[in-house]
């Protein structure tokens, strides 16, 4: 990819990759150098027969393992300068709170197909009699009514549906097939679908591992309702859009500002921090927590603010100006988009449900190996996976204990991801749950009710992302070179002895020199920086000189004087009038 163009190079073309909701289908799109994400989504969306484009969005993952959805104000280049090949995933960016407000069925059946996914890897977490029943819409719209010659045996065992598919719950979801379901068709069914699967707690979320001010580790969710945070089968915050005044972060620290009314006549303001595995995830939170709730939320695009956060003297931080409509605009456009609603082609989608589908390589909807108790994902560890978490350094405050109205835990708990080296391929076992007999002995469960332990959350990169192993299929980004051992000197090669000590020298006069001290010279250093630093501030933001104007009006130092500057000022403006009255 050229990385110095020239004015020739701008009619030069792109080919990128795009894999859209069903594993098996793969389109490829072409671009510009100067052609923005819109153009890219655009034309994905023009190939889909899509007109309600605004709740999809384009993800990828950068060269630092690290995903993004593409920014559709931005030049696509620009985004993915150090990618080779060019890769991305056609998804749901924004969950529509009520499915059948959509004006076309074209747009409520891909809803239907990124939540079809949802259910496969964990994200759409639900009891086992709700997980049945969406296997069992799924199964009447990929195979129809029940037919006792042709569904023979166990036939939804050659289904892949559930993340964790047990014999118990796929007799369940035969039952209510066979006996529930007949005579509905494929767009029925799905329709059912969808008006079950939105009542969710854990409707239209992507979790997000971080660690709570006491270092409990938690799954954090960003949908239509607001922020909500998941530990075990709890859910333990839940921070409504209305309720939160400010989003930002620091570093690794994911920060919600809200408000909140203990007494009806009062209202306090409280700050919870979230501790994300790295600066490069922490940011991406924050980004996609803003584009949410500018979303559903603004009453126009044209009222979006520039949003900045994360600065300080050390680093410029990050500046977000939302593009693109929001949902109230989306929905005060009245009457039809086309005159005919284009057909929906369903004839692909049974093989793409097998489990051994050989001309697809292996996805997190791909198990490979005969046995199901050992599943391995394709996917690409992230720096963030292994790095340590330590305590977040905010209050937590406002920790809701409401139980999630939809536990797919009997024990009460979700097991943590183990994490790997970067150097090895991120993988997770399913853990069979284990009951000890009357002899002392591990024996695995046997009741209905210990079968669906495991069904949990998980990360939300290891189980969603086909982008991920597009990258691994395409031996993307280059392979790290193996480190070899340091040779250890053998134990039987004995040490050459040390020359005699040579002769003292005569004793002089002279003083020993002065040890050198690493505080005395690092204290006065600092204190000179920090003073510096203070007196250039404060030259600054008094001043009125025209040629600091422009300084001053730079975003870090517009934070800077309204949440630490003035405060501190007026600080001491009070001590001081205390001290001379």
């Amino acid at each position: 990819m050229l990385k110095f163009g020239s004015k020739s190079d701008i009619n030069v073309s792109y080919k990128c990759t795009v894999r859209l909701l069903e594993d098996t289908e793969v389109i490829q799109c072409d671009f510009e150098s100067h052609e923005k994400g819109k153009h890219l989504l655009e034309q994905v969306c023009r190939q889909l027969n899509l007109i309600e484009k605004d709740y999809f969005g384009l993800r990828y993952v950068d060269h630092t393992r690290q995903r993004h959805w593409l920014d559709p104000a931005k030049a696509v280049l620009k985004q993915v300068k150090d990618m080779e090949p060019i890769l991305f995933s056609f998804r749901v960016k924004f969950y529509p709170p009520d499915p059948f407000r959509l004006k076309e069925e074209i747009t409520r059946y891909q809803i239907y197909l990124q939540l079809k996914r949802d259910l496969l890897h964990g994200r759409l977490y639900c009891t086992p009699a709700e997980a049945s029943l969406l296997a069992a819409y799924i199964v009447q719209s990929e195979l129809g009514d029940y037919d006792p010659e042709e569904h023979e045996g166990n036939y939804v065992s050659e289904l892949n549906l559930l993340l964790k598919q047990t014999p118990e719950i796929e007799e369940k979801i035969m039952e209510i097939h066979q006996t529930q379901l007949k005579g509905q068709t494929p767009a029925q069914v799905e329709n059912n679908f969808l008006r079950k699967a939105c009542q969710l707690d854990t409707y239209g979320v992507d979790p997000h591992p971080v660690k709570d001010h006491r270092g409990n580790q938690l799954y954090l969710g960003i949908n239509h309702c607001g922020i909500l945070t998941f530990q075990g089968s709890r859910k333990t915050h839940h921070f409504r859009w209305v309720e939160v005044q400010k989003i930002n972060y620091e570093g690794k620290m994911f920060i919600v500002h809200v408000t909140y009314n203990e007494d009806p006549r009062i209202k306090k303001k409280r700050t919870v921090g979230f501790k994300c595995p790295t600066g490069a995830a922490c940011r991406h939170v924050w980004r996609c927590a803003i584009e949410q709730m500018l979303f559903f939320t603004l009453p126009s695009s044209s009222e979006a603010p520039s949003v900045v956060t994360g600065g300080s003297f050390f680093s410029w931080g990050s500046k977000f100006r939302y593009s693109g409509r929001v949902e109230r605009e989306i929905l005060e456009d009245v009457g039809p988009l086309r005159r005919e609603e284009p057909a929906i082609n369903r004839s692909f989608r049974t093989a793409s449900l097998r489990r051994k589908a050989s001309s697809v390589p292996a996805t997190p909807s791909t198990p490979i190996g005969s046995e199901l108790g050992e599943i391995r994902y394709g996917s690409l560890p992230r720096a963030n996976h292994s790095a340590p978490l330590s305590d977040s350094r905010l209050d937590g405050g406002l920790l809701v204990e409401a139980p999630l109205s939809s536990p797919y835990c009997s024990d009460n708990t979700l097991p943590l991801l183990e994490t790997v080296s970067e150097d090895q391929e991120m993988c997770s076992k399913h853990r069979t749950p284990v009951a000890a007999n009357q002899g002392g002995k591990e024996t695995e469960g046997v009741h209905s009710h210990h079968t669906f332990d495991d069904y949990y959350f998980r990360d939300s990169f290891e189980q969603s992302s086909s982008e991920s192993q597009l990258v691994e299929a395409s031996g993307g980004f280059g392979a790290k070179p193996s480190s070899q051992p340091l040779p250890r000197p053998s134990p039987s090669l004995k040490p050459a002895p040390l020359p005699a000590p040579p002769a003292p020298a005569p004793v002089t006069t002279a003083t020993a020199p002065r040890r050198f001290n690493l505080l005395q010279v690092f204290v006065p250093s600092f204190l000179c920086v920090a003073l510096s630093l203070a007196l250039a501030t404060m030259l600054v933001l008094e001043s009125d000189c025209e040629i600091l104007g422009t300084v001053r009006r730079w975003p870090e130092m517009v934070v800077l004087r309204r949440d630490y500057y003035e405060p501190a000022k007026e600080f001491l403006r009070q001590k001081l009038a205390r001290l001379l009255s």
